[in-house]
């Protein structure tokens, strides 16, 4: 998809941080923006910033909710050519008191969005024809094993997998349907305040995860990449048709060190400061 201009581009959790800006990077190249979010304020501020796009309030945990989203989408634009599924939250703490109300939110909206956007839209790509693209946010943490990070290194690792699998099948399948897999590691976004969504059914949190988010948070705020950026790395990937996109070029070393771990057969080397 090395032109954009005209085309349609579907952002979930594009009221803030990446998702903002890959919304913003779209506009610039003069495509039609569908922004999803179950954060309302911050959507229509995305929209405002945008001058035009179409809002739709979407819980990408949930099937109908997509369903939904999709149905707009065709009913405004008559066609879907870029989908990011990018909503995504977060949580931290031991795995051993990891709450199940932690695995169910973050593996609804983590995983499960991804399984729903890959549902609802790919088969409406596929018979509407023509290039299109399916980028997913995954993590760095979908790449290596970080401590008091096993609730989103497992959904992103999820990701991961999953968009290779689509990769594959699209091309068996002879599509013209391309796939990436973004895998940032700490962008200064907000994902750490994510809690902010959290339904307050699924609220209860590890109890001994409070000093891993702190060290996120700083982690977070220092982060050397801005969200516009990883934005413009993701849209040029998208342009040339490249799969993985790891904006954070050091992150390769550690990937490496695990997949040696596997191949040697030897203990998990900690990677993380």
């Amino acid at each position: 998809m090395k032109n954009l201009e005209g085309k349609v581009a579907v952002v979930t959790g594009g009221g803030s941080g990446i998702g903002r800006e890959l919304a913003l990077a779209c506009a610039r190249e003069g495509m039609n923006v569908v922004l999803a979010d179950v954060d309302v304020k911050g959507m229509d501020e995305t929209g405002q910033l945008i001058g035009s796009a179409l809002k739709v309030r979407c819980d990408v945990s949930r099937a109908a909710e997509v369903e939904n989203l999709a149905l707009e989408t065709y009913d405004r634009f008559g066609a879907a050519h870029l989908l990011f599924n990018n909503a995504g939250v977060a949580v931290s703490g031991p795995t051993w008191t990891t709450t199940l109300e932690e695995w169910e939110w973050v593996l609804g909206v983590n995983l499960m969005g991804v399984v729903h956007g890959i549902r609802t839209f790919v088969p409406r790509m596929l018979a509407q024809g023509g290039e299109c693209h399916v980028v997913s946010t995954a993590s760095a943490a979908g790449l290596i094993s970080v401590p008091g990070s096993s609730v989103y290194c497992v959904s992103k690792h999820g990701v991961v997998t999953m968009s290779e699998c689509l990769k594959h099948e699209l091309r068996r399948a002879k599509a013209s349907i391309g796939v990436s897999v973004l895998c940032p590691a700490y962008v200064k976004t907000g994902i750490v305040d994510s809690t902010r969504n959290r339904p307050p059914e699924l609220a209860k949190d590890n109890p001994l995860g409070a000093p891993y988010r702190e060290g996120v948070r700083k982690a977070v705020e220092s982060g050397r990449l801005s969200a516009a950026e990883v934005a413009k790395l993701t849209l040029d990937a998208v342009k040339a048709d490249r799969f993985y996109v790891i904006p954070h070029a050091k992150m390769k070393a550690h990937v490496e060190t695990r997949l040696q771990d596997i191949v040697q057969e030897r203990e998990p080397t900690d990677v993380t400061p």
